[in-house]
């Protein structure tokens, strides 16, 4: 990875800052209308949770990322999506977005218990000149086929943050989703788009939306000229298993890390973390010998495709 410039690399040292400052902030109390909010939807806009500079420091990774790790960048398929979900081993500087702090306090109100990383994946999307579509509408679920957690009082096994690094409104590429309150029954697909539409979340970059993950949505394709550039990061309960086997985490975060509470909260490892480590050793390894490990483990079975700009 190349040096980053020195005013990126001053900015990476104020967000580590601001952080600390704010961790005693993290059980404050939500306001009672975002909950309810989230109870009757499924879902929260937490608005623009990122500043000018935060986000200038985030693109550069995503985009140096993108263009100088490619071994690491795989076709999503049918989602006209390229993704990067082992982004804390290509860009590990990507952890203080996983733990931003206006992201860990909602969280914490929500799911009520300790929350544990499960997941993250740096998403593209082109241009696109085809037919408008949502997608495929689908409710995720963990590597055990788990969905909603009942004995939850929000249903929440998972919570997906989707954060845009690009501006998205009705000329772009965007996430939808078809609203579900708590109250309600499971529903099969098309009783769901019936009963709770379809909410499609623009926002100017910097955005963040946290959603039940097994609340139906999909990603939407537009006739645009304009690129969707988005952070998709998956959290979970810390006295549960492991949602799914997509990211690596490192020993740097989970083994490491000075601080025991961040050991902890990356510490639910995934089957491809101890694979990993049955095949690499415990020892750290170089950026080019942890992509060829990765793709001995995974990639090789992804379809690839060229991940050129003007892809």
């Amino acid at each position: 990875m190349d040096e980053l410039p020195k005013g990126l690399y001053l900015l990476m040292r104020v967000l580590r800052y601001n952080r600390m400052q704010n961790d005693m902030e993290i059980w404050q109390e939500m306001k009672a209308e975002d909950y309810q909010f989230f109870q009757q939807n499924g879902y929260l806009s937490l608005g623009r949770i990122l500043t000018d500079e935060e986000l200038g420091f985030y693109l550069h990774l995503y985009d140096q990322d993108r263009a100088e790790k490619q071994d690491f960048w795989f076709d999503y398929g049918h989602h006209h999506q390229t993704a990067n979900y082992d982004v804390l081993v290509s860009t590990p500087e990507f952890d203080s977005l996983v733990r931003h702090p206006k992201v860990m306090r909602p969280l914490n109100n929500l799911m009520e218990n300790d929350i544990c990383f499960s997941e993250i994946g740096i998403r593209h999307m082109a241009a696109y000149t085809g037919e408008p579509r949502h997608c495929v509408w689908h409710r995720d679920g963990d590597v055990h086929g788990g969905r909603h957690l009942m004995g939850h009082p929000l249903r929440i096994r998972n919570v997906q943050l989707m954060v845009y690094l690009s501006d998205v409104d009705e000329t772009t590429h965007c996430f939808s989703i078809s609203p579900e309150s708590v109250d309600q029954p499971v529903l099969q697909k098309g009783e769901q788009l019936k009963k709770g539409g379809i909410h499609n979340l623009h926002g100017q970059a910097g955005t963040a939306v946290l959603f039940n993950f097994s609340v139906l949505h999909t990603a939407t394709v537009r006739v645009t000229q304009k690129e969707r550039k988005t952070a998709q990061i998956y959290y979970g309960h810390r006295n549960r298993p492991h949602m799914a086997n997509d990211s690596l985490i490192p020993v740097d975060f989970w083994r490491d890390h000075p601080d025991v509470e961040v050991r902890a909260f990356y510490g639910v490892l995934n089957d491809k973390t101890r694979k990993y480590l049955e095949i690499a050793g415990a020892k750290k390894h170089s950026l080019k010998g942890s992509a060829e490990i990765l793709y001995e483990i995974d990639y090789k079975n992804r379809r690839k495709r060229s991940l050129a700009q003007n892809a």
